[in-house]
């Protein structure tokens, strides 16, 4: 060998990335991201304090991909399980998903668990009076009522009452 190539091979082993270079974190502040995800920080608050703590700049799924490869769980906040009342129903300010949601005006609306095609959600709604119809939400936020009397039209409160109820089950389905 001579003297030349010792030379170029000892500037390249110099140039060499070290084992962790600055945009991964070491074996030790990885350990120290584990703890973060069992203590139940969310993924981007997690790129801040890798950020913030250890100087490595991270890309969101950058920390996602280092998540997954050391097999870690992300702890999602608990949901609050529905508190039964005396009588075994549910509470009504924390209905369960599936259970129809009674307004204080007798309106009783239900989500479908299959909506029909073209359909976001659907489901059905009693009145106050006891006339009941089906209604399907599209995917451009029309609501349709179908079914029942035709001729039928739902006074002002228990139309101001379906909307709110629909509203609450809706956001309890995640929409």
């Amino acid at each position: 060998m001579t003297e030349d190539s010792s030379e170029s091979t000892e500037s390249i082993n110099q140039d060499a990335p070290s084992a962790h270079s600055p945009s991964e974190p070491s074996d030790e502040q990885k350990k120290e991201i584990s703890k973060w995800v069992a203590e139940g920080i969310g993924l981007s608050d997690i790129q801040k304090k890798i950020n913030k703590d250890f100087g490595v700049v991270m890309t969101y799924i950058d920390v996602r991909f280092l998540v997954d490869d050391l097999n870690l769980t992300l702890v999602d906040e608990e949901e609050e399980v529905p508190v039964k009342d005396k009588e075994g129903g549910t509470d009504p300010q924390n209905p369960s998903v599936d259970a129809p949601l009674e307004g204080v005006g007798g309106v009783t609306v239900e989500l479908d668990k299959v909506n029909p095609p073209g359909a976001m959600a659907s489901g059905s709604v009693v009145f106050s009076d006891g006339q009941s119809k089906k209604w399907t939400l599209d995917q451009y936020g029309r609501l349709g009522l179908t079914g029942g009397d035709d001729q039928y039209k739902p006074s002002d409160e228990d139309v101001a009452e379906f909307q709110k109820q629909l509203d609450t089950a809706l956001r309890g389905r995640g929409f």
